[in-house]
This record gives structure tokens, C-alpha cells and sequence, in this order.
């Protein structure tokens, strides 16, 4: 068994390991796990043979050796299941050995697939994911194992991300006779001794979880005071310093665009503020900054049934700056993170904001608001403020803010909105290699015009006309007080109806949680010279960005 702690891998060994050399003298699943039912995950490939035009399959490096561990069993099983496996299927063989009771091999497609430049995506990577989840879900499902063996398809992080996917679900609420619950199993890495890899890649999957669980909860479950003791239990057994700021201090600040949204609901609005220290405490942070309206109705501008159905998951922008903090908190990233999650709701009240109000903003510009259903960027304008106070590195905002978004981009990516062309490079990077796909949208003086162009205030709040995304971010742009910023869009990403990413089941999605730790890995370390000598590509990194003297900050 591997412990994560601080960042340092420590071994304990109730049973032996298993080894990647295999000889008839070395015996390959040698286990000291008393009477659990155990199942494993294998992989074979689509094999199309030009000559005879016919196609067959070929087993990966793993399950052809385990195939000949077990004297061809594992083939023959397969060749009398039926056709030959294709990708994302999987076959059930069962008896072919005696410590596994049941064997699942899935059809991981063809053979070779790596970096599509035109798909932005490692289609590897994405490839092992599905496998690791659909082969793992069919395996408990069908033979309820205690523990689940898997091999690494060739890359352990991903089929660790994979399988913790694909084996969750939100049944918090849900009741069960004896014996009916459906529970995860233990899981357990087979071939590989990436151990570090699989407990780098259980990490990224369970924030994930944490992401889609805080996303599934109903929001008479998870109100604003609610969320923000759900977050203090979560991250208050760690190295994070947990600050609830409550309405009485919003006030004191002046942030009352946040109080404005907040006025309709008889949930007091709060700011939740986290700060991770992983280096030394005068390094500059980095600012996450998550929407966190647990649920949006639209205020006087109502939403329709149908647009409220999933409005309890309107935070999940700070649900995924919740789970990155504390899977950041686990790997020990060397870099320091403040977090900034404005918590509160939207909803239809006789106090509530009304079309055509003007707000105030914490750095002193007017707000003239025309529809109170865009309540997001409002909740957040102070926050963003706010952040100049720490002098930080950058800023990166997290929330769905923007239809147009959605009707762009559909569940494919999240958009991207951006002044600095490094910051993009990176965040692109993170969602090749997470699968969790970002796409670049422009931030051009036109948008900022359409915002300025207000006769009654500063600036508009609403976005309902065409390029309403574009316009969102430049709103937003206007509360940045100079430095490096990063708004992501994910309106489009955090549910959805069908198993379009097939390990995840319809529901909140958690996205793009994985692709924010995998950006913040990057942005905290960057390559060594390599063999030659020669400097490589630098991603972003503390020594590369300079501080400003706070005396500059125009909001000072």
C-alpha cells in the first residue's frame, strides 16, 4: 500500500508487490489480502490486418504477459467471447485463474494514438481514461468485487484519473436495502511501478469528485453559510488558512455589487478566503477566484423552469478552486495560492436588485444593470478588486458567467479570455494533457467599447447581445487593476445530459478541476536544460515575473 504525505511516497507492505519481471519462477500475483474478491482490468487493441483484410485484436504489453502466465487462457477466452473487441467494449471472462475470480478486458482501439494538434488533445491519454473507467465500472458492477486490479495501459496517472471517474457517483441521498449499496472498491495498480504517477493521478480524480460532489448537492443542502462550512471541513485539516469574511466586513470593504445580488435572498452573502503557502510567504500568490451563487433563479428577471433546473450548480466555479486548493495542498506544489470564493444567491425578493439599478464596485466604478439574471460577473467584480491588495501574480477567475459560451463551444471546452499570450500557452497545455480541452476567445477593444458605451453609469452590466461571452470578460477586464489575468468561461462544461465523456456519468461534471491543478503544476516548475546544454521552452514561472510595487496599483 502507498501513503501520499507531504508530498513524500512511503511504502507499507501487507503483502507483496507485484514485479515487473516475470519468469515461471517468480510468481506475478503473489498477495497476502485474505479472502477479498479480487477482479483485474486489462487492454487489448483493434488489430486490422491489410493482407487478409480481417480484423482481430492484439493484448497490450501487460495482458500478453499475464496471457502467458495463465498458459493462453486469457486469449482463448477472448477469441470464443464473441467478435473481435472494439474500442470502449468490454468482455467479462471469468475462471480463468485462481486470484482473480473475475477479468474484464476492454478494447482500448487502435494502437499508437498520441498529440491531434487539430483536436487539441492527447488522444492517448484520453484513450486510457475511458478504458480505465468503462473496464472498472463493468467489473464491479457485474461480479462485485472488493478489490480492482488495474495495469496502467502505459500511463498510470491516467488510469488512476480514470478509473476514480469513472467508479463515482453522488448517492448521498439516495436509500438502500442490505446489500443493494453500490460502494467503490479498493484500487490497486498492477503491472507498473509508477507508483508516484498513480497516486498523482488518484489525487487529480478525487478533487474532481470533490468538484462534481459539492455540484450535486441541493442548494437547500449547500447555502451560502452552508458552503462555507463544507469548505472550512474540507480544507481545515490541512496547511490552508481559512477566512470567512461575512457580510458585515463586505459592507466595511464596500464590495456592493456582491451585497446587490445577495439582496433578494434571505441567505446572507460571505467571502471565503484561502491562502496556501508552498514557498517562501513574500513570493507573490497566484489568485483563484470561483463564482460560488448556489443557486442562480434570476432575480426579477426569473429564469424559466427548464434554465433552473440546474442552477444549484452555479458554483461550480468555486468548486473547483475548493477541490484544486486541496489537491494542491496534497501534491505540495511550491508555489502560493490565495483564494477568493464570493458565496451567496440570486434570488426573486422585495428587496431584491432591480433592472435598471446603479452599483457601486469596490474599486469606485458605477454599475448600471440591466438584467439581474446576469448576476455572475457582478458577484465577482469585487473579488477581483480585491485581489489587487495582495499584489499577485496573476489573477485567474473560474464560474460560468456567459449562454454564449455554451452555445459556442457546447460541452467541448471552456473558453478562455486573456492578456497575456504565456498565460494561454500554458492553460492550453493543461487541458491537452487533462483532456478538459480550453479554446481562446478574444478580448478586443471593440467589446470593451459595447461595455463602456453606458449613458446612465461607467458600464453596462448585461451581455444579452451578439459576442455576449467576448463582452462578459471585457466587463470583467474593468475591475482588473493592472497585471496578468485569466477568465475561464465554463458555462457549457459543468453538466451534462449524456456520457459524451465516457468516464463521467451524466450530472455535474466537475471540469475544469483537473486542467486548473495541471496549469498550477506547470506554472510552478519548469524544465532543466537538457542533455545539450541547450535552454528548453520555460514554462511560466515565478522567476520570470516580477512583482509590482504596490504603490502602482491603480485601485490603491
Amino acid at each position: 500500500m502507498i501513503h501520499l504525505s507531504r508530498g513524500l511516497l512511503s511504502m507499507k507492505e501487507p503483502g507483496k508487490f507485484f514485479v515487473n519481471t516475470i519468469s515461471n519462477k517468480t510468481k506475478y500475483f503473489s498477495l497476502m489480502c485474505g479472502g477479498e474478491t479480487k477482479g483485474l482490468v486489462l487492454g487489448a487493441y483493434e488489430n486490422f490486418s491489410e493482407a487478409t483484410n480481417t480484423n482481430s485484436f492484439k493484448f497490450t504489453e501487460t495482458a500478453e504477459t499475464y496471457n502467458k502466465m495463465i498458459n493462453n487462457k486469457l486469449y482463448f477466452g477472448l477469441l470464443k467471447s464473441g467478435p473481435p473487441i472494439r474500442r470502449n467494449e468490454v468482455r467479462m471472462l471469468y475462471g480463468l485463474d485462481e486470484t482473480f475470480s473475475s477479468i474484464a478486458v476492454v478494447g482500448l482501439g487502435k494502437q499508437g494514438l498520441g498529440y491531434n494538434e487539430e483536436e487539441l488533445i492527447d488522444e492517448q491519454k484520453e484513450q486510457i481514461r475511458e478504458a480505465a473507467a468503462m473496464g472498472s465500472t463493468t467489473l464491479r458492477d457485474t461480479s462485485r468485487v472488493e478489490k480492482v486490479f488495474i495495469e496502467s495501459f502505459g500511463n498510470s496517472e491516467s488510469a488512476a484519473e480514470g478509473i476514480s471517474l469513472g467508479l463515482w457517483s453522488y448517492l448521498d441521498n439516495k436509500s438502500f436495502k442490505p446489500g443493494e449499496s453500490v460502494e467503490i472498491p479498493q484500487l490497486e495498480l498492477f503491472d507498473n511501478c509508477d507508483f508516484t504517477g498513480w497516486k498523482i493521478g488518484l489525487q487529480k480524480g478525487n478533487a474532481q469528485n470533490l468538484a462534481r460532489k459539492l455540484c450535486e448537492m441541493p442548494a437547500n443542502y449547500l447555502t451560502p453559510r452552508k458552503f462555507a462550512e463544507q469548505a472550512v471541513k474540507i480544507l481545515g485539516n490541512s496547511d490552508i488558512n481559512l477566512e470567512v469574511k461575512t457580510k458585515h466586513w463586505l459592507q466595511m470593504k464596500g464590495m456592493d455589487a456582491l451585497l446587490a445580488v445577495a439582496k433578494g435572498s434571505c441567505e446572507e452573502p460571505l467571502l471565503l478566503e484561502a491562502t496556501y503557502y508552498g514557498c517562501e510567504p513574500h513570493v507573490c500568490p497566484v489568485i483563484l477566484i470561483g463564482k460560488g451563487v448556489t443557486f442562480d433563479a434570476g432575480g426579477h428577471c426569473l429564469k424559466t423552469p427548464e434554465n433552473m433546473a440546474h442552477m444549484r450548480g452555479d458554483m461550480a466555479g468555486a468548486a473547483c478552486v475548493i477541490a484544486t486548493l486541496k489537491a494542491v495542498e496534497a501534491l505540495r506544489l511550491p508555489l502560493n495560492i490565495r483564494a477568493l470564493i464570493p458565496m451567496c444567491e440570486n434570488m426573486l425578493g422585495p428587496r431584491g436588485m432591480k433592472p435598471g439599478d446603479i452599483v457601486k464596485a469596490m474599486n469606485g466604478k458605477t454599475i448600471h444593470v440591466d438584467s439581474t439574471d446576469s448576476d455572475g460577473r457582478l458577484v465577482i467584480v469585487d473579488a477581483l478588486s480585491y485581489a489587487a491588495t495582495f499584489n499577485p501574480k496573476v489573477i485567474v477567475d473560474v464560474g460560468g458567467f456567459s449562454r454564449g459560451t455554451k452555445n459556442a463551444l457546447g460541452s467541448a471546452a471552456a473558453s478562455i479570455f486573456t492578456n497575456n499570450d504565456a498565460l494561454w500557452e500554458q492553460m492550453k497545455i493543461a487541458g491537452i494533457h487533462s483532456g478538459d480541452r480550453v479554446w481562446r476567445l478574444p478580448l478586443w477593444t471593440h467589446f470593451t467599447k459595447t461595455v463602456r458605451h453606458c449613458l446612465p453609469a461607467d458600464v453596462c452590466e448585461t451581455a444579452l447581445n451578439l459576442g455576449n461571452s467576448c463582452r462578459s470578460a471585457a466587463f470583467l477586464q474593468e475591475f482588473v487593476c493592472r497585471g496578468d489575468w485569466l477568465h475561464m468561461d465554463i458555462y457549457g462544461i459543468t453538466h451534462q445530459e449524456e456520457d459524451l465523456v465516457k468516464y463521467l456519468k451524466p450530472g455535474m461534471t466537475g471540469r475544469p478541476t483537473r486542467t486548473l491543478i495541471e496549469f498550477l503544476a506547470q506554472f510552478a516548475f519548469k524544465p532543466e536544460d537538457d542533455n545539450n546544454g541547450r535552454n528548453q521552452k520555460k514554462a511560466i514561472g515565478f522567476e520570470e515575473m516580477t512583482c509590482r510595487d504596490d504603490s502602482s496599483h491603480p485601485c490603491k
